[in-house]
């Protein structure tokens, strides 16, 4: 496998899949989600084949590479329904997805500030639904959406910062409006998603990460072996994969031991991915020099 840190020229038989007026690094982000690759999205898509056919994201979370690329044909999946929930709304209905915000915004700004928190989380675990998961992943702590293994209880509190206004989200929903006009949303597992990729495609995996994101929806039945085993399936048909994946921590002390079959990835990149999200969280004030953290970006082409 060889390991690299700059992009080497690609061209594959299908048609031209950026369209050039989004080029640039996009940074707009539309959910807080653990994981989400919206400041690496630019040097991640950096290292994909300029040429392809249709782009498959099974593990959308927030969907910051789909979003980055605004493909001509794409399909983002999640196998958490009301995750999956707010982006088929955002292709089918923006307003909607506008209302959603503003209605909790205003509710949350109606009273003493972690009371009214508090009951919009208390709706959700009642009722894991769309509306909810959308006001709280944008208002929890550190943007951490955390889910209690036993239940699936989400109980991340709320976090410091104000939510942005329904007039700065509603802005955001605009751009990504305009972004995801090639793509369709599901809410599927990720097996689904490459069984629906065919030759010439791109399938970019983001999955729960084994040393680090166990609290996340579907993270504690997850298996790695499994996905790489598909992985391998859709390669020998012709699909071009590429996988974010555990890479370094403790600033390059730690690094992440994965089963990672010889052969199956013919280039290894790290991606710096600065300080971690979770161990911001889990450390609050603590300083944070040492928790610098690595991805490796795994690519069959």
């Amino acid at each position: 496998m060889k390991t690299e840190s700059k992009k080497t020229a690609e061209a594959g038989s299908a048609k031209r899949f950026r369209p050039s007026a989004f080029e640039a690094p996009f940074r707009a982000q539309l959910l807080k989600w653990v994981g989400n690759k919206q400041r690496y999205a630019h040097e991640i898509t950096s290292y994909f084949p300029e040429r392809y056919g249709a782009y498959h994201e099974p593990f959308l979370g927030s969907g910051a590479v789909l979003g980055r690329l605004a493909p001509a044909t794409g399909f983002g999946s999640d196998a958490f329904g009301p995750l999956a929930g707010i982006w088929k709304v955002l292709r089918s209905d923006p307003a909607r997805l506008k209302g959603w915000y503003r209605e909790r915004w205003e509710h949350f700004r109606s009273g003493d500030r972690v009371a009214r928190y508090d009951e919009l989380r208390a709706s959700y675990n009642a009722r894991p639904n769309s509306a909810d998961l959308l006001f709280l992943c944008r208002s929890c702590y550190g943007g951490v959406v955390r889910f209690r293994r036993s239940d699936g209880f989400m109980s991340t509190p709320l976090g410091v910062h104000e939510p942005i206004s329904p007039a700065s989200f509603a802005a955001r929903v605009d751009l990504w409006d305009e972004r995801v006009r090639g793509s369709e949303f599901a809410h599927a597992d990720y097996t689904e998603a490459f069984e629906r990729a065919r030759k010439g495609d791109l399938v970019y995996c983001d999955p729960p990460y084994s040393h680090s994101q166990s609290i996340l929806y579907g993270a504690q039945s997850f298996s790695l072996e499994t996905l790489l085993e598909t992985v391998a399936r859709a390669s020998r048909r012709g699909v071009r994969v590429a996988l974010s994946i555990d890479g370094t921590k403790k600033s390059g002390d730690l690094i992440c031991e994965l089963p990672i079959p010889r052969g199956l990835f013919e280039r290894e990149v790290l991606v710096n991915c600065g300080r971690s999200m979770l161990r911001r969280f889990q450390m609050r004030d603590r300083t944070l020099e040492g928790e610098l953290v690595s991805d490796r970006l795994l690519l069959t082409f």
